[in-house]
């Protein structure tokens, strides 16, 4: 696979080569990508986590990722941060323990900043977080619940959705009312990054 290329750092890039070499040798053990995917995972989810990294376009706020999985795009975002005089502060939720052994074997290995909480999503106590991000979670109307308990008033979400995004934006909106932007995926055609603002119940 032909791997793209993402403008960091040296010490960066190294840290992201951890990452996935440890992704490939824990995800023969546990499920935490499709093994579909594994073989050009730097472009399917390395890549795709960057780009949410870069929407944030920001430094010194608390970010907190719910249903973090394998750390994607939170523990990419963590890392791309790393060498910035005022990193961001994340927060990685994940409730299955064995996922939260493997994020804090790669935490402890490149020395990240991160923190892992071991619960689901609703019961963690709420986190006022600057930035809320989720992949592959859940629907839209779903994600903006979780937003609504962890993100603090003037925040934003973000999430990228696939080309049924337009439809789960509509169920999404007789719950809810938000504003929002999108942003077309680097790494999926028809796909998008939505960033989602000033949330609040119907």
């Amino acid at each position: 696979m032909n791997r793209v290329q993402v403008d960091v750092s040296r010490e960066t890039k190294q840290r992201l080569d951890v990452y996935l070499e440890l992704l490939k040798k824990w995800n023969s053990k546990i499920n935490l990508v499709s093994p579909k995917t594994i073989d050009d995972a730097w472009n399917r989810h390395f890549v795709d986590s960057f780009q949410i990294h870069q929407i944030a376009d920001c430094t010194g706020k608390k970010w907190v990722d719910v249903g973090s999985g394998a750390g994607f795009p939170g523990l990419v975002a963590a890392i791309a941060g790393m060498d910035s005089d005022n990193p961001n502060q994340i927060t990685l939720i994940e409730s299955d323990m064995r996922k939260c052994m493997f994020l804090r074997t790669v935490i402890r290995e490149i020395n990240a900043p991160v923190q892992v909480i071991n619960d689901r999503i609703e019961k963690v106590p709420a986190l006022k977080a600057d930035v809320i991000s989720a992949r592959a979670l859940a629907d839209l109307n779903s994600l903006i619940g979780y937003a609504a308990h962890h993100l603090d008033k003037g925040g934003i979400a973000l999430f990228p959705k696939g080309k049924n995004w337009q439809a789960e934006l509509e169920e999404a909106e007789s719950n809810w009312t938000f504003g929002y932007t999108t942003y077309d995926s680097q790494t999926d055609s028809g796909s998008v990054i939505m960033s989602i603002t000033g949330i609040q119940h119907v």
